[in-house]
């Protein structure tokens, strides 16, 4: 009986994939970042992350909690102001070896107007008959690490559900797993975490009234259906040393390498199926109150098209593209003031945002 079980299991999960949707930037909200002081690092913090984030970046990092108990809240704003974007993230140390996290992240778009019904029966335009929704996505995060028998080696996971809402259309719920790994040898830290480790799976469910399917095959417009949606594996990888000037000043140094599985992207370095580029982040700090942040991320390679597509060097020409960042953090009587000037797409089509973060850990 469990041999037909396991076996209906593995019959079933096959058919999901062979049917599913592998999407290239799948659930890419969860890819921004979270606290204002990672941000300002271009996320560059896989090998040497200790603190509440730890579940977002590399959930083994919460085997080396410093505090007991660690609150956090973030706020920001892209595409002047269109988009919001919030964290909140809570982290316990269990004893001295192991610590749990919990975390929630918000991206939306609210107010939006909904104009599929502007016009009455008779065809005259009726502003009544407009009506707000908002496009949303929300992750929650439930992570564990722990350090191991072997010296300096911690591991982690992190299990997160997705839901993901746009008005009354469409919802799509998912699972994903995350598992992270830290060595600390000498003065160097090493660390990867492997996002979406078993694919993470998203199930869109639609639901459209008989009148805006009217309204769709009216305008020539696809009627969506059901479907299973899979986010490939990505790879973080980083190496981190501190260096330490004085009693009273430091620079904490990082360098990643962010891989990815689901195709050949304008990453700095692609082939196909393998893309990959680096992030680096730079702290100093100044009796570990006061700390100068920067970092950078997000290298492309983005084709510059030329007027004539029909010639062979329409995407041969190709410039780089990359997304800076600085950031300043203050901390006083246990509250952790942080601030990054960054962006989410790179250093032309958008405008910078201002980003805060406060944490308290005690």
């Amino acid at each position: 009986m469990q041999k037909k079980l396991f076996l209906s299991f593995i019959l079933i999960s096959v058919t999901n994939i062979m049917f599913s949707q592998v999407l290239r930037y799948s659930n890419d909200f969860l890819n921004i970042g979270i606290s204002a002081r990672n941000l300002s690092l271009g996320n560059s913090i896989v090998a040497s992350v200790n603190d509440y984030s730890s579940g977002y970046y590399n959930s083994a990092g919460l085997s080396n909690l410093q505090n007991d108990y660690e609150f956090s809240i973030m706020h920001s704003e892209y595409y002047a102001g269109l988009t919001k974007y919030d964290f909140g993230g809570i982290s316990y140390k269990l004893n001295d070896s192991m610590g749990v996290s919990l975390s929630v992240v918000r991206l939306g778009i609210d107010n939006i107007q909904n104009t599929l019904f502007l016009f009455d029966e008779n065809g005259n335009i009726n502003y009544d008959r407009i009506e707000l929704f908002s496009v949303s996505d929300y992750a929650m995060m439930l992570a564990f690490g722990k350090k191991t028998r072997i010296s300096g080696l911690n591991v982690g996971a992190n299990a997160k559900i997705i839901f993901r809402n746009q008005g009354e259309f469409a919802k799509a719920y998912g699972f994903g797993l995350d598992i992270g790994l830290q060595y600390v040898k000498n003065k160097w830290h090493f660390g990867t975490n492997l996002l979406n480790a078993t694919t993470t799976f998203s199930g869109w469910f639609y639901s459209l009234s008989p009148e805006v399917i009217a309204v769709f095959e009216q305008t020539d417009n696809e009627i969506p259906e059901n479907a299973i949606e899979l986010t490939m594996p990505i790879l973080n990888s980083g190496v981190a040393r501190y260096f330490s000037f004085s009693d009273k000043t430091g620079l904490q140094t990082e360098l990643d390498l962010n891989f990815t599985f689901d195709g050949k992207r304008n990453a700095l370095v692609s082939f196909n199926p393998i893309s990959f580029y680096p992030q680096l982040g730079l702290e100093f700090n100044y009796k570990k109150i006061l700390f100068v942040r920067s970092g950078v991320n997000n290298f492309q390679l983005i084709p510059n098209f030329s007027n004539n597509t029909e010639t062979e060097d329409y995407f041969k020409e190709k410039s780089l593209d990359f997304v800076p960042s600085i950031g300043v953090g203050l901390v006083f009587y246990g509250f952790y003031l942080d601030y990054a000037l960054t962006d989410v797409a790179n250093q032309a089509i958008s405008l910078y945002s201002h980003i805060f973060s406060l944490s308290y850990k005690f």
